[in-house]
């Protein structure tokens, strides 16, 4: 698989590390202009209040304002199951548009008969400016970046090459963290599997990789970037030499040990309609639904 990314390109990457959800968000600036992505942003609730704030997104306006940047995008990875998107709410303070991959049609339709949502609920992709394709290309100012749909922790997961940085997504984490879990509606280890593989060999080695979640594994400090050239070598879970089926035996076994995440049920409710909240009713109240025994 070839690509057109130029790696002597090098954006300036800030991560935002939110520690409530341990996601990271980024702030991609391309190199020769004032034009920049945002990636994952996240917004914050308070589920046991019902409650939204938007402590992690004003971070994000602020470094975007002090250092006089223009979004063009605002990139969401995957529809995430554990936090929140703030990218409606980043677009209508400073602009940009959001984009995801187009399977995300398949996730708003699986989660659409989860939440019940009734024909009102469009499930076409159209809540997102943009859906992307493997392959597919756009513009952040000067820079060119460049879409690979890598499935597995979920259909619609995507990674994004900048020049010489990408964003997993939750794809891949740090060398001593592994891989993404493969068990949630629609997920697959072979697949996730395949999808890592094609990241790995299709980027050079020096490739700065950029996660979207970090656990501090063994109490160590916080860590979000790697390069593939580290993974390849160090990754737990899907270094060279590990086989496919070898992946999914340890993938699969290791999900049967994990709970669902925290804010699953709002997280994915908010991110399949592009990170805005449920309609209001006629009192103009807004709720989210809580599904008994379906997850």
């Amino acid at each position: 698989m070839s690509h057109p990314i130029d790696p002597r390109v090098q954006p300036k990457v800030a991560g935002f590390f939110d520690p409530e959800t341990s996601t990271i968000s980024y702030v991609v600036k391309d190199p020769s202009s004032a034009a920049c992505a945002i990636i994952d942003p996240v917004l914050d609730i308070d589920y046991a209040a019902g409650r939204i704030s938007t402590r992690s997104a004003d971070m994000l306006i602020d470094y975007v304002k002090l250092n006089g940047l223009q979004p063009e995008w605002l990139i969401e990875t995957h529809a995430h199951a554990d936090h929140l998107s703030a990218a409606p709410y980043i677009q209508g303070r400073i602009g940009g548009k959001v984009g995801i991959g187009e399977h995300i049609l398949t996730v708003q339709e699986t989660f659409g008969k989860v939440f019940n949502e009734g024909t009102e609920f469009r499930r076409d992709g159209s809540q997102f400016d943009r859906l992307f394709k493997d392959g597919d290309t756009y513009r952040i100012g000067a820079m060119t970046a460049f879409v690979m749909h890598t499935p597995g922790h979920t259909p619609a997961c995507t990674t994004h090459v900048m020049g010489d940085a990408a964003f997993v997504g939750d794809t891949l984490f740090m060398p001593d963290g592994g891989t993404a879990r493969a068990d949630f509606p629609g997920g697959n280890a072979r697949t996730l599997f395949r999808s890592i593989r094609k990241i790995l060999e299709t980027l050079p080695h020096e490739t700065r990789l950029f996660m979207c979640h970090d656990y501090s594994p063994n109490g160590r400090a916080v860590r979000w970037e790697t390069t593939v050239g580290e993974e390849r070598l160090h990754n737990i879970h899907a270094r060279d030499g590990m086989t496919e089926d070898e992946f999914v035996a340890l993938r699969e076994a290791r999900d049967k040990t994990l709970g669902m995440p925290r804010l699953i049920i709002p997280s994915l409710q908010v991110n399949i309609r592009a990170g805005h909240l449920p309609p209001a009713d006629e009192t103009g109240k807004t709720f989210l639904k809580v599904p008994i025994n379906v997850l």
